[in-house]
């Protein structure tokens, strides 16, 4: 075999080895990214939508992608989805951490809903379940330090009904009183203020996916 024939049979094996790895390579750098996007979802998971957002799987379904519930939020609480796998691209959702819903009195995005995705016959805002806000890391919690903090509590649109106040006796300090943040799930809308305001880095308390009601019968 002469010198051309043998570069030819070279640049031919190289063709073909680097066709076989491209499909792989794009498989790997997809995994990556989707890695990427799935970590926010995991890490609550679960995404906030808005007001009057009926089940997830008839919401995926019924939402339309238009964005009318972002623009008429007067805070821009709302979000459209963009590459984020597991949120549905185009849907509209909330970060309460960046900012939550505020509870507008005549909940504007529910009544510009073209499909049924947002409830339009909701017209009270304490009738609102987003979500449920659990203090996930109490350890953190200057409150529950015995700390006068209570930011979560005083900022809270339904005080003294979604959170109130717990006192006990600080056996630690045997002096002071611990006045503890608690979340009742009847009553939380899970609007994220309270996450938002917490005043750690990384917040003690965040909306999470409300648990569904354990009954202690059976019903047949």
């Amino acid at each position: 075999m002469d010198s051309e024939s043998k570069n030819m049979a070279i640049s031919r094996r190289l063709f073909l080895k680097g066709a076989a790895l491209t499909p792989l390579t794009l498989a790997l750098g997809g995994a990556a990214i989707s890695a990427v996007y799935l970590r926010p979802a995991q890490a609550r998971d679960f995404y906030l939508r808005p007001p009057g957002a009926i089940e997830e799987k008839r919401f995926l379904a019924a939402c339309v992608k238009c964005g009318r519930c972002a623009q008429a939020c007067p805070y821009q609480s709302i979000k459209m989805a963009g590459g984020e796998a597991v949120v549905g691209i185009g849907t509209p959702y909330i970060v309460p951490r960046e900012m939550p819903c505020y509870l507008c009195p005549d909940i504007p995005c529910t009544k510009v809903c073209p499909s049924g995705a947002l409830d339009k016959k909701l017209n009270d805002v304490e009738k609102i379940r987003m979500g449920t806000a659990i203090i996930v890391d109490r350890s953190a919690c200057l409150s529950i330090r015995g700390l006068r903090c209570e930011v979560c509590y005083r900022q809270c649109p339904l005080i003294d009904k979604a959170i109130t106040l717990e006192t006990r006796h600080n056996v630690r300090t045997d002096t002071h009183t611990i006045m503890e943040p608690v979340i009742h799930r009847d009553k939380c809308v899970g609007c994220g203020i309270c996450e938002k305001v917490c005043v750690r880095e990384t917040p003690v308390i965040v909306v999470q996916k409300t648990p569904t009601l354990q009954k202690d019968h059976y019903e047949f």
